[in-house]
């Protein structure tokens, strides 16, 4: 039997209601993307993590990182705990590597924003 999977589509704003059945046809998409989100969805569902890691010596107490690239969903909350457990030193420049390669995705953790040292 051929079941079938409704989602919504975020790969654009558009936000498709989309139908993908197992045999991986998709019916709904307005754009390329929502057929590939649709298969990836079903096949290897992935997402970019955005939190925050602590810094010292910096205005804030917080800076905020997100994955380069996606990951695995099911490798959301193990990325989480290794995020809770970071500590960083101001200065950090948005785009700085805060983890390389989080638990072997091959994907770098990296800051959203610059931070300055406090006085």
């Amino acid at each position: 039997m051929n079941k079938k999977h409704e989602m919504i589509c975020i790969a654009c704003p558009v936000g498709c209601h989309l139908t993908v059945y197992d045999d991986l046809a998709v019916e709904g998409h307005k754009c390329p993307r929502g057929e590939e989100y649709g298969i990836k969805e079903l096949t290897n569902p992935t997402r970019i993590v955005t939190s925050t890691v602590k810094i010292y010596g910096a205005h804030k107490s917080r800076i905020p990182v997100r994955t380069e690239f996606d990951i695995p969903k099911a490798l959301i909350y193990k990325v989480m705990d290794v995020l809770n457990a970071v500590e960083v030193e101001a200065p950090i420049h948005m785009g700085d590597v805060i983890i390389e390669n989080i638990l072997d995705t091959g994907v770098d953790v990296i800051a959203s924003r610059s931070m300055k040292k406090s006085n």
